[in-house]
């Protein structure tokens, strides 16, 4: 069998994402790659074949309640902006202007 050795930058044009997320995943521990001197390579079949574990890994459920969990709390947040505090000399009222 004959390896695919792919760059991070042709891995996130395959996937569709960019090419830090890539980095990202593999300091991360979630692709394998090798360092070939100063540049990673990445084997592709390896590759889909650690994502495809850890899909399965995963039950959709799961995923599921954890977006919905995510955004909920968000929504539930209603945090006031910094920039929402009225300050300043226009709002105190300066009738210098007239």
């Amino acid at each position: 069998m004959k390896r695919t050795w792919v760059t991070a930058k042709q891995l996130a044009e395959l996937f569709g994402v960019n090419q830090e997320t890539v980095y990202r995943a593999y300091r991360t521990g979630k692709i394998p790659g090798s360092q070939m001197g100063w540049n990673i390579r990445f084997d592709l079949d390896e590759v889909h074949r650690v994502m495809r574990q850890r899909a399965e890994a995963m039950p959709n459920s799961e995923c599921a309640r954890r977006r919905a969990i995510g955004g909920a709390s968000r929504r539930r947040a209603k945090r006031t902006s910094p920039r929402s505090v009225k300050r300043g000399r226009n709002v105190q009222g300066n009738d210098r202007r007239s």
